[in-house]
């Protein structure tokens, strides 16, 4: 049942689906979604659902249904979602995580609410993909309509161009703001969604999480141009997790109920997002994808994350303030529309509170950001790279990292980040 692929291009657990993953589960998957208990399979393909790099924190599969029901032939495309059941590094990595809770209660419950708010006040932005099934028990699994069906795309092949950022950054402010409305009003929806990157249970012993900033201080002595800034960073270098971890409960334990706190996506970067033209010249909607580690946080966490893993090098070097002002107004607009009657958020606080988790920020310029130029490269094994430290070295040193890296410390000099 699982269709002819070239296996280079894809993860390795998402070649050959797991047992349990048969006709007789499509069947009942679809029958129930469809209200037909006559519903037979008569045809069934499987193949990976995305390409390395893609993502890491899931297995997905794309399966091509033909089946029957008193009414006639059908065919239908479905993306499924579920964790790691092979014994390895990717299983053990995610071992004890709530990130399938989160994302079941990110479809079921969560964006249906924001959807609605959006709906009340007349704007019909799609906030979410459709999701036909979802179970814990006995196995873990979404199941969902095929955007690839629908016209979407992940971008691999080049850049994204500086509208389609703009148009990631018009959906997370309609997200935000829909969010803030929720906190304000019914707060108890959103209370259980505490777990981002540093709540994953085995991340922090990771050695990825380690090396990362031991690798930058080695870039920052071997480049002439970033001499200046080793000593600020050799002196954090020993504290470096310990430090980011402090900054991060900091927030978590004291929660300020106000007009900066959202739930954030958690995860935005450019992979995590599906593009939709009309014909080639025609913008018609971006989707985001990917809601495993979504949580209360500042929605400076979400900007600042999206900054060096959402935004190109270009976009980071000379339309940075751009962008943020403009996700600024559209959030401005959407809270206006759908009616908050909390406190507003004002721009200058925005950018007053940009740049105050600053260890977080070093952490995605160390740590992800190499990762994410790797990524560039769509043959890239994601897991291998995590575990193999030569790589990841590699990584640290390649020519586009360096320039990209000369451009934003100096950036954060003058912005007074780099002092003890």
């Amino acid at each position: 049942m699982s269709g002819n692929t070239n296996s280079s291009q894809f993860n390795d657990d998402e070649l050959v689906p797991p047992e349990w993953l048969n006709s007789e589960f499509i069947a009942d998957v679809l029958g129930s979604h469809e209200k037909e208990p006559v519903l037979k399979v008569i045809d069934l393909i499987f193949s990976p659902a995305s390409a390395k790099g893609d993502h890491y924190a899931s297995i997905m599969f794309r399966a091509k249904v033909k089946y029957t029901t008193p009414k006639g032939e059908f065919e239908k495309s479905l993306i499924i979602k579920t964790m790691p059941e092979a014994e390895g590094y990717k299983k053990e990595l995610l071992g004890g995580s709530p990130i399938f809770v989160t994302e079941m209660g990110m479809y079921t419950e969560v964006l249906p609410e924001f959807e609605r708010i959006l709906r009340q006040a007349g704007d019909s932005t799609k906030l979410y993909v459709n999701c036909i099934y979802h179970s814990l028990v006995p196995h873990q699994v979404l199941i969902f309509e095929d955007l690839v069906e629908m016209g979407y795309f992940v971008l691999r092949d080049r850049d994204a161009t500086l509208d389609e950022i703009h148009r990631v950054y018009f959906k997370l402010a309609k997200w935000h703001a829909a969010s803030l409305k929720v906190q304000y009003e019914q707060p108890s929806l959103l209370e259980p969604y505490t777990h981002g990157l540093f709540e994953m249970p085995h991340v922090m012993t990771e050695p990825f999480m380690k090396t990362g900033i031991e690798f930058f201080v080695e870039l920052l002595s071997t480049e002439p141009e970033l001499n200046k800034y080793k000593s600020y960073f050799e002196s954090i270098k020993g504290d470096f997790l310990e430090l980011i971890l402090a900054e991060w409960k900091e927030t978590r334990n004291n929660p300020k109920v106000d007009q900066y706190r959202v739930l954030c996506h958690g995860d935005l970067h450019l992979r995590n997002i599906m593009f939709k033209y009309k014909d080639p010249g025609s913008f018609q909607d971006c989707m985001l994808l990917d809601f495993q580690i979504s949580n209360l946080f500042p929605l400076t966490f979400d900007l600042v994350y999206s900054i060096y893993m959402l935004m190109e090098p270009e976009h980071r070097w000379k339309h940075w303030d751009d962008l943020i002002n403009y996700y600024f107004f559209v959030l401005e607009d959407v809270l206006k529309k759908v009616g908050y009657k909390g406190e507003m958020p004002t721009q200058s606080g925005l950018w007053q509170r940009l740049h105050q988790h600053k260890y977080y920020e070093f952490f995605l310029i160390s740590t992800f950001l190499p990762l994410m130029w790797a990524a560039k490269d769509t043959s890239v094994d994601f897991g291998d790279l995590l575990q193999n430290e030569e790589k990841r070295r590699k990584c640290s040193f390649s020519k586009d990292y360096i320039k990209d890296v000369k451009i934003l410390l100096s950036r954060l000099d003058k912005l007074g980040l780099l002092q003890a």
